[in-house]
């Protein structure tokens, strides 16, 4: 039976050890879904894999440990199992908190009935940054929407928004000046409002579907 494990290995840091260290997990059939280097020193790195494993763990670490270059190789959680889908809000600072108020209380009450939904926050101000940041979250493993939180936003930010909805990510907007609001999923006058209905649209413990909506403004 195949199972989706977290493997963080502490290794001699150097050309050629990512190499060798999936090559043991490929000889063992595993399938890599994520791959982080933690950190990086002169000596050693820590890398962190996630694993699609058919076959015994005991076997992949006692492998893993046998090479020359492996000082260490521990099971971990997933982090799809610890932090789980994620949504990432941006914008203006004082919106960002109050999305953030409504999307935190509404991941609470799922997280009790078993889900795993984080909320991460970054205050920006400028277009660019601001596109730049959007085009990122579609980079960011397990992240499934992200909230635009601001009073104007359009030119390349709408751009952008345009570009991660097309690779399947929810874009939320507030209701605010610019294009932003014609590109985005949905449009939310409420900050607080707009926190929660994105916890809703990405939670399998809710009965609320995007595509199902007959408006999206509200």
């Amino acid at each position: 039976m195949t199972e989706t494990i977290g493997l963080e290995v502490i290794a001699v840091n150097g050309p050629g050890v990512l190499h060798q260290l999936t090559g043991v997990i490929a000889r063992h059939e595993g399938d890599i879904t994520s791959v982080a280097i933690l950190a990086s020193t002169t000596d050693e790195a820590r890398i962190y894999f996630e694993i699609q494993l058919p076959g015994e763990v005991d076997r992949l670490k006692a492998d893993l440990a046998g090479l020359a270059v492996v000082k260490q190789a521990d099971l971990t959680n997933t982090m799809q199992r610890i932090f789980g889908k994620r949504i990432i809000i941006i914008g203006g600072g004082a919106q960002v908190g109050q999305v953030a108020i409504g999307a935190i209380s509404e991941a609470d009450r799922h997280n009790i009935r078993g889900e795993h939904i984080s909320v991460d926050t970054i205050p920006l101000v400028g277009e660019k940054p601001l596109a730049e940041a959007v085009r990122a979250v579609a980079r960011l493993p397990r992240a499934k929407a992200v909230v635009l939180a601001g009073s104007l936003m359009g030119g390349e930010i709408e751009k952008a928004v345009r570009e991660v909805r097309e690779q399947g990510l929810l874009v939320v907007s507030l209701n605010m000046a610019g294009s932003v609001p014609e590109a985005a999923d949905l449009v939310v006058s409420d900050p607080v409002q707009a926190g929660v209905m994105t916890v809703m649209a990405v939670a399998d413990t809710a009965k609320f579907t995007v595509d199902r909506l007959k408006r999206r403004v509200f």
